[in-house]
């Protein structure tokens, strides 16, 4: 038995078929003529299902939670400096 190769461009839109219009997997591989079990595999790929949730890498998530704390700091330093201004543009009337 030889194997299909088919394209990317061909399983991203296969894929479409049944995240984005609503055919069910069956439907969707006798409308394409794949088996459904390729549709399957397909569809947990990020690769041509953007709908699939990557997960975030160690360092990833590293970041995140440094660049949270750093902007929880910066917004504590702007009203900070929004009342210092206010006080002083009260004080120079």
């Amino acid at each position: 038995m030889t194997r299909n190769k088919y394209s990317e461009d061909f399983k991203r839109e296969t894929v479409s078929l049944v995240v984005d219009q609503g055919y069910s997997v069956l439907d969707a591989s006798n409308a394409v003529h794949t088996s459904d079990k390729n549709i399957r595999r397909w569809l947990q790929d990020p690769k041509y299902n953007n709908k699939v949730r990557q997960s975030l890498s160690t360092d990833e998530k590293a970041e995140l939670i440094r660049l949270r704390k750093e902007v929880k700091r910066l917004h504590m330093e702007k009203e900070i400096l929004k009342k210092a201004s206010a006080f002083f543009a009260k004080e120079m009337k």
